[in-house]
């Protein structure tokens, strides 16, 4: 007979030939073209974080606010070491200067094998002045010309295998602890600022103030942001997974972060912890129940920090390279 024909009652079938065992760790693909064995795929993220550690990283990050606030402090708590300027000679205080002059500070950080180029620039004399007209002009101008030194190396006919970073990645700007609302000077700086970096709005020593003044001041810097359409870092445009926006959303919640900066380490409980001693306690810096700074590291060094890079190469940077190019046709 033919062998289209259907098996005579009680004959058995030949049993399913079973599928080759799969080693532990790796499973069948799915949504795609099913593997008949283990092939080993999963090694390729071994060999780019191998090669990823031997070139390191480069991370750039800009503070802007006026004297006083702490950013030097903040710098240094972010990343626990000296990273920050200081005064140049001990024991005299660092003369602020009469117009914002931009600093960059480079150093190399390792740790646990891990090596990162981590670049601060400090604007002082920002906002300290009677007249701040177009103070932030030097800041743009200087984030313009980090972009155009990485144009001109992109467009050279023989390029560098690793073109060098130093486009800003991210830029935290320090609110003074008014209580009441932005200024005006706060406004026209994101709102200028917003549009070529990635903006991060803090609270700058939020020990001063009590937890019902913090909660109302951040939800008046919510609507002041909101009502004059300023997009601070994380920007809801550029959310494009579904678990990246749950999760980009309760960052928003929480923008600004009421942070407080410390280099100084105290014994609290038998630990050293980082804070500040004041006469009715000690402020710990990374207690969630006492700051926001855990959740400002977590965002631009943990979690975020290849975000922040993608996004100033890919919307940033490309919105000046597509805007100098057109200008060089015309």
């Amino acid at each position: 007979g033919s062998s289209l024909e259907p098996p005579e009652v009680g004959m058995e079938l030949p049993a399913a030939a079973a599928p080759e065992e799969l080693p532990p760790g790796a499973q069948p693909e799915q949504g795609g073209r099913e593997l008949f064995g283990y092939v080993g795929i999963e090694a390729v993220l071994d060999q780019m974080k191998i090669k990823t550690m031997k070139t390191g990283f480069e991370f750039n990050i800009m503070v802007v606010g006026q004297c006083g606030l702490g950013k030097s402090t903040m710098v240094n708590t972010l990343f626990k070491s000296k990273v920050s300027r200081k005064a140049t000679q001990p024991g005299r205080e660092e003369r602020i200067p009469k117009t914002v002059q931009l600093q960059s500070v480079t150093h190399v950080i390792e740790e646990k094998g891990v090596k990162m180029k981590l670049t601060v620039t400090d604007t002082p004399g920002f906002g300290d002045q009677i007249n701040n007209e177009n103070c932030w002009d030097p800041i743009i101008k200087y984030i313009n010309e980090q972009y155009e030194r990485y144009l001109r190396e992109e467009i050279l006919i023989t390029r560098k295998r690793k073109i060098p970073d130093t486009r800003v990645h991210g830029c935290v700007y320090f609110v003074p602890p008014t209580g009441h609302w932005l200024r005006p000077l706060d406004l026209e700086f994101m709102r200028r600022l917003s549009k070529i970096v990635n903006v991060v709005p803090v609270i700058a020593k939020a020990d001063t103030l009590t937890l019902e003044e913090r909660a109302e001041f951040k939800q008046r810097i919510q609507r002041d942001l909101k009502a004059h359409a300023i997009s601070v870092y994380p920007q809801e445009d550029f959310d494009e997974d579904p678990d990246d926006r749950a999760l980009n959303d309760r960052i928003r919640e929480k923008i600004p972060f009421a942070v407080v900066g410390a280099d100084q380490e105290h014994q609290v409980n038998g630990k050293r912890v980082l804070g500040r001693k004041t006469k009715w306690g000690i402020i710990e810096v990374e207690n969630p129940v006492h700051c926001e700074f855990p959740m400002l590291r977590d965002l631009l060094i943990r979690s975020h920090l290849q975000d922040l890079k993608d996004i100033t190469h890919n919307v940033h940077y490309e919105s000046y390279r597509v805007r100098r190019l057109n200008e060089s046709n015309r």
